[in-house]
């Protein structure tokens, strides 16, 4: 059977004249994970320029931003709203702190409700 074609996944290599040429993929992530009990999480509630409404704010994620996105899809899906991800800052909506603190600390992270 033929070998696939990944050409697409080849970012950046144009063309190569040499015939013993082999495309080499770098597989070292330029983030490094961070183990979950050395996060320190801030947990709040956050409604400055949204117009009244309440949101969940956690901030203080430090590493990969997948890795970010794949816990705000865990917490928005636990908590049953929508949310987003973004500049190391997950948003719930929603008054949900007790919750995500305690779905935080199930996971291992070491978390604190923050403000009042």
């Amino acid at each position: 059977m033929a070998k696939k074609n990944d050409w697409k996944k080849r970012e950046g290599v144009v063309f190569s004249t040499n015939p013993d040429f082999e495309y080499q993929k770098d597989n070292d992530s330029p983030f490094a994970s961070l183990a979950s009990s050395t996060q320190d999480f801030r947990v709040q509630l956050d409604k400055k320029s949204r117009g009244g409404k309440k949101v969940t704010l956690i901030t203080g994620y430090k590493g990969n931003p997948l890795e970010l996105q794949i816990l705000a899809k865990e917490l928005k899906s636990a908590c049953g709203v929508g949310g987003s991800a973004k500049e190391n800052e997950i948003l719930i909506q929603g008054d949900f702190r007790d919750k995500v603190l305690e779905l935080l600390h199930a996971r291992g992270y070491k978390a604190k409700k923050a403000g009042g």
